[in-house]
């Protein structure tokens, strides 16, 4: 009987544990850089940059309009402040007229008492009425 012959071919087993070997290697490159749903955890990483981008230039627009809006409630404000302060004086001297004006009344009625005159005319009480109830 033959025997079979356990010869073993070394530089055939040498070249397939190469092949062997290499093919491993880039199965498990391919397992560790791409594992299953890597593809969907890098989109959904792509995703959070870009809304974090997304609020950042919204909140860098609300900022800038918010600043937009408290510069024009400030000019307001003073424009408003001086417009008071034109009619406070205008009142101020509106006053100074009234007073004046209450004056020189006096002082015409003095002098038409003082004048002999015991009546006055009807004509005279009632502008002398009207003009008191005017600036009164």
């Amino acid at each position: 009987m033959e025997r079979p012959s356990l010869e073993i071919n070394l530089p055939d087993t040498y070249e397939e544990g190469k092949l062997y070997v290499v093919d491993s290697l880039n199965n498990l490159n391919k397992l560790n850089v791409c594992p299953d749903g890597s593809q969907h955890a890098l989109g959904t990483y792509n995703s959070n940059i870009r809304n974090q981008c997304l609020f950042f230039v919204t909140f860098i627009l609300t900022l800038i309009v918010s600043l937009a809006l408290v510069s024009f409630v400030i000019f307001l404000i003073i424009q408003t402040r001086n417009k008071v302060d034109q009619i406070s004086s205008r009142l101020i001297s509106e006053k100074k007229n009234i007073e004046d004006l209450k004056k020189i009344n006096n002082m015409i009625l003095k002098h038409l008492n003082q004048s002999g005159i015991k009546e006055k005319p009807a004509e005279w009480n009632i502008l002398e009425n009207n003009i008191l109830s005017f600036f009164m």
